[in-house]
């Protein structure tokens, strides 16, 4: 594999595309679909030296490419935000999307494509309030809805994976002293680097809102969230770290905003007005235009009456009156 940054030195068959147009063809197909924080940048696939090198290693070698995808932890907390603590459209529509996106991928480069969706959320259930037990069933929810709905190019790993039936209190503290930046690291890379700051914020935003039953003031949840969104990102980066070391050659996803040649790919799922916005914080409308859109669920109530799917509040079809 070339070194991270430089264009892989391939040949091709006369009529035939090299390596490297083949790679910057699968990239073509993922760039409509970036969460970018730099969305006024257009951005274009030698944007991206590093994942057309990845890209371009699975496809010299003529083996499916491996994508992981850290995210689809737990729902929120918040009532407000979600119709409860399973997987719902929002989980099932994402999910579809990966699939397709493969599927895409392996009319290009035919040994095809697969998308390891890396669960996070028991890395750091006990510093977003939602228990292990909800997190263990959202997961389990997940992976039936892979296999019910045929989305044979997706597959699941989380903590159990890795360290087994260990109480997940020890498997927290472990993954976080192998791999976990330290606080003062991250202070310096917040005053520092504007990607840290704009994430370190988001954080903190999603845990004031989620903290449902803070008994204490405002100012003093605002405290505590900041505090907490610190413990988030440490531990969130060292299961990247993990998920580097099992999966060395993986073409890394995020579901956060990236910049161009980031060393993850920001992806986004669904529609959303918020670039922040993903389906384990909200609920999911069909507009009378047959788009699909992610709203909070309180903003979704309003604007259509709930669904339900296996006797399940699913999502909602829109009014065709509300805007």
């Amino acid at each position: 594999m070339p070194p991270a940054g430089t264009a892989p030195l391939v040949t091709s068959t006369p009529g035939q595309p090299s390596t490297a147009q083949l790679a910057a063809r699968v990239l073509d197909l993922l760039l409509p679909h970036r969460r970018a924080s730099d969305p006024e940048f257009d951005a274009r696939p030698a944007h991206f030296p590093l994942q057309l090198a990845q890209l371009a290693d699975f496809i010299a070698a003529g083996e499916p490419i491996v994508f992981t995808l850290p995210g689809f932890p737990c729902k929120s907390p918040n009532p407000a935000k979600v119709l409860g603590h399973l997987p719902d459209e929002g989980e099932r529509l994402s999910l579809t999307f990966l699939d397709e996106l493969c599927e895409r991928i392996g009319r290009i480069h035919p040994p095809g494509a697969r998308i390891l969706i890396c669960s996070d959320g028991h890395i750091f259930g006990d510093l977003i309030d939602v228990p292990d037990d909800h997190i263990d069933e959202y997961s389990d929810e997940l992976t039936a809805m892979i296999e019910r709905e045929g989305l044979h190019h997706l597959d699941t790993f989380d903590l159990r994976a890795v360290l087994g039936d260990l109480p997940y209190d020890e498997k927290r503290a472990r993954v976080h002293e192998r791999y976990a930046p330290s606080v003062e690291e991250l202070r310096e890379q917040v005053l520092s680097e504007q990607e840290t700051l704009r994430l370190y914020r988001g954080i903190t935003r999603f845990l004031t809102e989620d903290a449902v039953n803070f008994p204490g003031t405002r100012s003093a949840l605002q405290r505590e969230c900041r505090r907490r969104a610190y413990g988030v990102i440490q531990r969130s980066r060292a299961w990247g770290e993990l998920i580097a070391e099992q999966h060395p050659r993986a073409v890394r996803l995020s579901i956060h905003p990236q910049p161009a040649g980031a060393p993850k790919f920001g992806i986004r799922l669904l529609a959303a007005a918020d670039a922040w916005m993903t389906p384990w914080h909200s609920a999911v409308l069909h507009r009378p235009d047959g788009g699909w859109e992610l709203r909070r669920n309180e903003e979704a109530a309003r604007l259509g009456r709930p669904v339900l799917r296996n006797g399940r509040p699913s999502h909602y079809e829109g009014y065709p009156d509300r805007p």
